[in-house]
């Protein structure tokens, strides 16, 4: 069956949000009833171009202590350390929980905005998993993956899963976190824990996306990777080969292309092939809603090209872009508050309502 995409409307006006999907009862049925899908995304308009929007959301964090009521600091198998940051932690153990995937450089600071928004729209248990290297986390095991890895996610989850295994799960993947939650629903199929999940602002094939990002903050991320992962380990990985070419890289395609040792592969194909997640796309299950902006600066929006067809095909995805919206921002509103957040509430609480049924 084709895809839908919503008319376009006159070109002096902001027209609503495109949406590609393959055209069944379920699709319909979510598209019907998440309103914000049949009205335009007005920015903020004191932040009226995508660098505004960006640096406006880079600015939003937050206190942890205020956000966050527990915390867990978990011990991966080989040694390494990961954690869980929760909001709603004490809430009935049959809460659906929200599990969030964060940003290339995420923390519990940097990703509270976001975790806040969702619980707002949602009144469910939120469970942030933090990756290794991020957030202050020791490393013991002298291994960082930018994109993130599936075999710790998975331990991660055994643990929420072990503290509330009555609870119901969703899953947001943030702009990085994206292409975890991707790689680790292709890997699982249908043995997703997930009843439905939410990518916001892909970048899609890794091996070419990071090539696209705007040059400035290509730079500007690429210094504060090495500041915050590669120099404060320095000396364990001093005998890694490619430490010299991360510590010198200019752009986040080429301190991509010299990680997979830190990441611990030895050459780049083998990191790609473990990492990579639209080499396990099509093996996708579970619900997903994905979203992009069309003026997004660091995840372009011509990544997507490649792989609207299979969209289309796939009949549990649903993509939405939107004209404006920058990288993972989207603010509405005179107050500046995340239309993105409402979106992802509303989704998850109709697809709750459909898997009730």
């Amino acid at each position: 069956m084709q895809g839908q995409t919503l008319p376009l409307s006159a070109p002096d006006k902001i027209r609503p949000p495109r949406l590609h999907y393959h055209d069944n009862a379920l699709n319909r049925d979510i598209v019907s009833a998440l309103s914000q899908l049949q009205q335009p995304f007005r920015p903020t308009p004191w932040l009226f171009n995508s660098h505004l929007q960006m640096a406006l959301a880079n600015m939003r964090g937050g206190k942890v202590e205020r956000d966050y009521d527990h915390h867990d600091t978990l011990t991966m198998a080989d040694g390494g350390h990961t954690a869980l940051a929760w909001r709603g932690y004490r809430l009935p153990a049959d809460t659906p929980t929200v599990v969030i995937l964060h940003t290339i450089g995420g923390s519990p600071a940097s990703m509270a905005e976001l975790v806040r928004d969702v619980q707002a729209a949602t009144g469910w248990r939120i469970a942030l998993c933090v990756r290794r290297g991020h957030a202050g986390l020791p490393l013991p095991v002298p291994r960082i993956n930018i994109l993130g890895s599936t075999d710790d996610l998975r331990e991660q989850l055994a643990v929420i899963r072990q503290r509330f295994p009555d609870s119901p799960l969703y899953a947001i993947g943030s702009s990085a976190g994206s292409g975890l939650l991707v790689r680790f629903l292709g890997e699982e199929g249908n043995a997703s824990p997930f009843r439905a999940s939410f990518a916001y602002c892909p970048g899609y094939n890794t091996d070419e996306a990071f090539e696209k990002a705007h040059p400035f903050y290509s730079r500007y991320i690429v210094k504060k990777l090495v500041q915050r992962f590669v120099e404060p380990h320095a000396e364990k990985i001093a005998h890694l080969p490619t430490l010299a070419s991360l510590r010198k890289a200019e752009s986040l395609a080429e301190f991509h292309r010299h990680m997979y040792e830190f990441s611990g592969y030895s050459s780049y194909e083998a990191y790609s092939q473990a990492s990579n997640p639209m080499r396990v796309f099509d093996r996708i299950t579970t619900p997903v809603m994905i979203l992009n902006s069309e003026d997004d600066l660091i995840c372009r929006i011509d990544n997507v090209t490649p792989y609207l067809d299979a969209m289309r095909s796939m009949p549990n995805v649903i993509l939405v872009t939107t004209e404006k919206g920058s990288h993972c921002a989207h603010y509405e509103g005179w107050r500046a508050r995340s239309w993105s957040g409402r979106l992802m509430g509303s989704y998850f609480l109709t697809m709750h309502k459909h898997s009730a049924a």
